[in-house]
């Protein structure tokens, strides 16, 4: 049976960008870009955007590799596309 977890949840932890260490919180996600295309990514990050996050309703996510680096461009993530967070279904 496939874990879920609620998307408040799944904001509060996106907007967690750094751990008690100083490193970055890494996560895997999958999700639905706005040309319906599926996207997953094992590796990514929170980044900004440059316009409201909070009125578009959006996150910036970046892929990265093991060692943290980028690896691709940012992608706006509509809150409303989430499909999988950390292998948990995302649900309302």
């Amino acid at each position: 049976m496939t874990k879920k977890i609620r998307r408040n949840l799944v904001l509060k932890q996106l907007d967690i960008k750094e751990n008690s260490d100083g490193t970055q919180v890494v996560f895997s996600i999958v999700f639905i870009t706005k040309q319906g295309q599926r996207v997953f990514l094992p590796r990514a990050i929170v980044t900004g955007l440059p316009y409201s996050v909070s009125i578009h309703r959006q996150r910036g996510i970046l892929p990265v590799d093991q060692h943290g680096d980028k690896t691709g461009h940012v992608y706006p993530v509509g809150i409303d596309n989430l499909i999988e967070f950390n292998s948990m279904e995302v649900m309302l």
